[in-house]
């Protein structure tokens, strides 16, 4: 069994979203459970999927396939910044592939990995749903930007980075 320990107060949260269900839908809250665990943890470690399955009174696989199809679930830690670049066909056909390529030169990192600063993350993402607007990319899985030359990717890495230094 799992050794992951729900704390009170992120158990009450799991409530709250739970409430929102008829009781034999309870399962119906795994992805805003799964969200509160990453949005405390930083990611959705495996033993937190068995935790959330036990609560909720479903399969433990049934959480580890949600957490698995979706980009937005990080299954191990991620840098602060975490960039999905979509490399669906639409996005490859418009240099989808040379902006992923791109990122991970200019940061040093092969794709799926994170800088040792801990900054950066650049994952290979599936569809984001703005084909017209590609190359597109996904910045920690909240603010999507288009049109992603090299040029606009090396502007987004300088801000970003600007943006952790104040921080």
């Amino acid at each position: 069994m799992s050794s992951y320990q729900l704390s009170d107060a992120t158990r009450a949260r799991f409530d709250r979203e739970v409430a929102k269900y008829p009781y034999d839908l309870r399962q119906s809250a795994v992805m805003a459970c799964l969200a509160i665990v990453q949005q405390e943890e930083g990611y959705v470690p495996r033993a937190a999927e068995d935790a959330i399955a036990a609560h909720l009174g479903m399969a433990p696989i049934a959480v580890y396939e949600v957490t698995t199809f979706y980009n937005m679930y990080n299954q191990k830690p991620v840098g602060k910044f975490k960039l999905n670049v979509c490399a669906n066909l639409p996005c490859q056909l418009r240099d989808g592939q040379n902006a992923l390529d791109h990122l991970c030169s200019k940061l040093g990192i092969e794709q799926g990995g994170t800088t040792a600063d801990g900054l950066f993350t650049v994952q290979k993402s599936e569809c984001l749903g703005a084909c017209a607007d590609s190359p597109v990319m996904l910045v920690n899985d909240r603010q999507m930007c288009s049109f992603m030359t090299n040029d606009r990717l090396d502007e987004l890495v300088d801000v970003l980075r600007a943006e952790a230094a104040k921080a």
